[in-house]
């Protein structure tokens, strides 16, 4: 079946409907992985966004359920060059086309990656619509442009407050969105999750009485979080270790008083270097955000910058000063993308380990 891609510029990429045999509406953003589908199109960061996948052959290797990053797919659209026909991997438990049908995921491929990700780099991320029908373009045009996506992380956070593990130290986990590696990564370690929903107060937080708190990703604009900015304020006021990733990052910027912008096009892709400015070393990183910390706004007084992207020179870590809070705009979780920052996740633990022993 012929599918259509239309951005709300009024551009068109024709090719073949692929997945689930419907229409979306999203915000269109590429992601720059040679592999790692199935974790990105199951990362709740990605709700209400059609990810454009640069590289050319996705579904390959075919679907791996124990790889997801939660029980869903939280992505509205999939565009790529070519969906693999055939897929080869000894774990394979069923092909990538099938999972988007059963998830209702609609698709298109056989269009230009390529050049729609030069479009997307020169006029920034816009909103598109996959459809099978364009018999008339201003009037699809005008239902994107109407398109307002829905508070995302209150799509994604969970429902309750939950407890995981049996371990020595007792995490506080504040989700807006969190991936299944993260908690993977602290389970390893010895530790307690308790899962917070986003609309907890730091009274919940702080009943737990947490030796280390960790502010998760998630999707969306930081500042539309404005309880979870207040309850991170009064956090930041305890003595307790914090360590925050994406979201979380960027969401401590704006409870100590600095400011977010928007990238024009974001970071998204298990490949983004960034550079330790305490060692000078270079990392490559898993990233997934379409904002930043406006670096005129950090105050000295408050913060140090620890990180910065080698591509772009934006933020990409903070040590808050007089504090045991480390806060990182990449995932050093590592799915998809390499493990060289997983000692992050150490870091904190042993941050943890001397405030208990202080």
């Amino acid at each position: 079946m012929v599918g259509y891609l239309v951005l709300e510029n009024g551009l068109v990429f024709s090719g073949k409907r692929i997945g689930y045999k419907r229409d979306a509406i999203f915000e269109v953003v590429f992601n720059t992985g040679m592999s790692g589908y199935m974790e990105t199109i199951t990362d709740p960061s990605y709700v209400g966004q059609g990810v454009v996948f640069t590289y050319p052959l996705i579904g390959n290797y075919g679907v791996m359920r124990e790889d997801t990053e939660s029980k869903k797919i939280w992505i509205e659209g999939i565009i790529v060059h070519e969906l693999a026909n055939y897929s080869s991997n000894f774990r394979k438990e069923s092909n990538l086309n099938d999972f988007l049908i059963e998830h209702k995921i609609p698709g298109i491929e056989g269009i230009n990656t390529r050049a729609l990700t030069r479009i997307l780099r020169d006029n920034g991320v816009m909103r598109g619509k996959i459809t099978s029908k364009i018999d008339n373009v201003k009037t699809v045009i005008k239902q994107i442009k109407k398109y307002q996506a829905p508070d995302p992380v209150s799509l994604v956070t969970s429902k309750k407050t939950t407890i995981t593990g049996n371990g020595k130290y007792n995490i506080a986990l504040y989700d807006f969105g969190v991936k299944g590696n993260i908690i993977k990564s602290l389970l390893m370690r010895d530790t307690t999750i308790t899962l917070f929903p986003a609309t907890a107060t730091s009274k919940d937080i702080l009943k737990r009485k947490p030796d280390g708190i960790l502010l998760s990703n998630g999707p969306g604009d930081p500042k539309d979080n404005k309880i979870a900015i207040k309850t991170i304020r009064e956090l930041y006021q305890t003595n307790i270790p914090i360590l925050g990733i994406c979201l979380g990052h960027q969401l401590l910027a704006l409870a100590t008083g600095m400011n977010t912008k928007k990238l024009k096009y974001g970071h998204r892709g298990p490949n983004h270097p960034v550079k330790n400015n305490e060692t000078n070393r270079i990392y490559i990183t898993s990233q997934n955000h379409g904002y930043y910390i406006d670096e005129n706004t950090i105050d000295s007084k408050i913060a140090t910058i620890t990180y910065r992207n080698v591509n772009d020179k934006t933020i990409e870590g903070l040590k808050y000063k007089n504090k045991k809070i480390v806060t990182v705009q990449f995932h050093p979780e590592a799915c998809a993308g390499p493990q060289d920052t997983t000692y992050l996740f150490d870091d904190f633990i042993k941050a943890i380990g001397e405030s208990k022993n202080a």
